[in-house]
């Protein structure tokens, strides 16, 4: 392993040890009288949940919602874009729409579906469907638009069809666009997977948490805080390196791995 990589790993660690070193020290001095848990207590929780079955399944239930809809939202919403920033008059006409949709979070509609669906998967997956599909699209319409013309007319000089230019012209040229966004939505299809649980009683994590409060077991609750942000990073780290892989051929990507 290379040093430019062993040193923001090596940052990384000394970051969080510091910041579970702070934690402790709260635990124990400042705070010591609130219910904050230490920080070896949530770990050691954390531990023992991982014996028990019921955790793996209510991860289990929250990975599906979350990619589930996440797929969804991704093949939706880049057919729509593509749809969309193909035509101007298209993407004026849905612009308002969109950007009037876009900052709505999914929460708003949460007691609409809860009451349609019910506290299942179903609900989940379609929270994070509608909270991430609308930013998929957008982004994958600017990048399709944003397509330089010049190189589309020498697709056109060179007798290309509208289909051979949309596939290998506007497509890898949107590509970029495309990849951002399913990056940045990674994050948030998980955020949304477990208020689909915590709030709307779906399957998953956020049910478990919601259990570990009303119970009063601190240390539970916050051992599935510290779950939640692994599979955070997890998730974060597995976009990135899918984006990475997918644009390998872009000038950004290829002057980072240089």
């Amino acid at each position: 392993m290379s040093r430019t990589t062993l040193v923001p790993i090596g940052v990384g660690s000394l970051g969080a040890v510091t910041a579970l070193g702070l934690w402790q020290w709260a635990a124990v001095g400042p705070l010591t009288a609130s219910p904050l848990p230490t920080a070896i207590e949530s770990i050691s929780a954390l531990f023992r949940l991982g014996s028990e079955p019921e955790m793996w399944r209510a991860t289990g239930d929250t990975l599906y919602m979350a990619l589930l809809g996440l797929l969804l939202a991704a093949v939706a919403g880049i057919l729509l874009g593509v749809g969309i920033g193909v035509s101007p008059l298209a993407l004026h006409a849905t612009r308002v729409p969109l950007e009037f949709l876009k900052p709505i979070p999914p929460i708003v509609i949460l007691p609409i579906v809860a009451l349609v669906l019910g506290p299942t998967a179903g609900m989940g997956v379609f929270l994070v469907f509608f909270g991430c599909f609308v930013a998929i699209a957008v982004q994958t319409s600017a990048g399709v638009f944003d397509t330089d013309p010049v190189t589309r007319d020498t697709g056109r000089s060179y007798s290309m069809n509208r289909c051979e230019i949309l596939g290998r012209i506007v497509l890898p040229s949107a590509l970029p666009y495309i990849g951002t966004a399913i990056r940045v939505a990674a994050p948030t299809a998980l955020i949304v997977a477990v208020v689909a649980g915590l709030l709307g009683g779906g399957p998953g994590l956020g049910q478990s948490l919601l259990l570990a409060q009303i119970s009063g077991n601190q240390n539970e609750l916050f051992a599935y805080v510290l779950l939640l942000g692994l599979l955070g990073l997890a998730v974060q780290g597995v976009s990135q390196w899918g984006e990475r892989r997918l644009l390998h051929w872009h000038p950004q990507y290829r002057t980072e791995a240089v």
